[in-house]
């Protein structure tokens, strides 16, 4: 049986794929990239200031439509000063899903906080907001406007919510209950560039949003990432630590606080001008993809194609199958029977929990992220595999 259904999910994969090997992602290299990238060579502007850095955070500004956008080395180094200008230090809790990239949980404690794992939804892979009610409502009390852990003694500062694959978490519910608990959102949207919820772009919804740009992300500038925010303050605030938190000055070397050499370099930038500039007809591809792999799979009954969310659209970056009561030798025989033939299947993430770095760390009743690392897996989803 377990044969049987590896079997029958690899033929629908090479339906989809074909016959040959297929990483799961890899960058699209079809517009102006080699253009932007030799201005940059040859007027020697590659570091970080340029005219494509202004240009790039312009047309992210553009397509998420937040008032402004500050360009930064990596999607960590974005999140990591977002929750520093959320307040965030030494001591105080951050509430992140179990079932999230380990970088979501390494920038809170690049600020000296604590993790705080909590329990994902079923359909969205999203923050359960119902579960998290419940969890703080019977270990949190509010004292003098803060929402404090009766079992730590710690702040709870800053809820993270993350939109896993590109899929919305259920921002209405988790926005409300931040607001009612007193909690700064700072919203992992990584994985969302070109997905909306409700009509509006992934990360414009809390105090302060993240993007990456990471190479295997639905647009690349080979690594990068970018923060995102309605509040100019925080905006300047950003950009100033982001680049060593020197002080503007002709000849000078002065540095008003403790900073970070966190700035993207024009180079890279450049080729995220060309990607973005094709990045509507990258999401059309992706979530032709999507419809490619739902016919392939109609017939393999133990398996379910994750789908964007109610009130949302998804920009499909990876696409995943949920075996529906798959057993673990079932999940690990469909990854080494695909990896023997070439199909890059990867596992969703290992629940952060369960890492020995943050085995120690608090966390709500986790069962279903548990049982979702151990049911989900990504198919081959570079763009091309969704043209026409």
């Amino acid at each position: 049986m377990t044969d049987c259904l590896a079997a029958r999910v690899i033929r629908a994969i090479r339906s989809v794929v074909g016959p040959e090997s297929s990483p799961l992602h890899e960058p699209v290299f079809a517009g102006n990239e080699w253009q932007y990238l030799k201005e940059c060579i040859d007027t020697g502007n590659v570091a970080s200031q340029g005219r494509f850095l202004e240009i790039f955070e312009d047309q992210i500004r553009a397509v998420t439509g937040a008032g402004h956008v500050v360009a930064v080395a990596s999607g960590t180094a974005a999140l990591h000063i977002a929750l520093k200008l959320a307040d965030v230090g030494e001591g105080d809790e951050v509430l992140v899903p179990a079932l999230t990239f380990v970088a979501t949980a390494n920038a809170v404690t690049y600020c000296g906080a604590v993790p705080h794992f909590v329990e994902c939804e079923d359909r969205t892979l999203g923050i359960d907001a119902e579960l998290l009610k419940y969890h703080l409502v019977n270990n949190t009390e509010m004292r003098d406007g803060r929402c404090i852990n009766r079992h730590t003694g710690r702040v709870i500062k800053a809820l993270v919510p993350v939109h896993v694959f590109g899929h919305p978490a259920d921002l209405d519910g988790l926005c409300d209950l931040a607001r009612d608990f007193c909690i700064s959102v700072v919203e992992d949207a990584a994985e969302g560039l070109g997905s909306l919820f409700r009509g509006r772009h992934l990360g414009t919804f809390g105090l302060v949003g993240v993007l990456s740009f990471n190479g295997n992300k639905i647009i690349t500038t080979g690594n990068g990432g970018a923060i995102l925010t309605d509040c100019a303050t925080i905006a300047d605030q950003a950009r100033h630590i982001a680049t060593t938190a020197k002080v503007a000055h002709r000849w000078e070397y002065k540095h008003d606080q403790i900073g970070y050499n966190y700035r993207l370099p024009n180079m890279n930038a450049a080729l995220g001008c060309a990607q973005i500039e094709q990045l509507p007809e990258l999401v059309k591809a992706k979530r032709n993809l999507y419809g490619k792999y739902l016919a392939a799979f109609q017939q393999v009954d133990e398996v379910e194609l994750l789908a964007e969310p109610s009130k949302a659209k998804s920009n499909y970056w990876l696409q995943a199958i949920r075996l529906r009561n798959g057993s673990t030798k079932d999940f690990n025989k469909i990854l080494e029977v695909g990896n023997d033939l070439g199909y890059q299947l990867r596992p969703i993430w290992t629940p952060l929990h369960q890492l020995i770095a943050f085995s120690e760390c608090p966390r709500a009743s986790l069962s279903t992220a548990e049982n979702l690392g151990q049911s989900i897996i990504n198919l081959p989803s570079t763009p091309h595999l969704g043209s026409i």
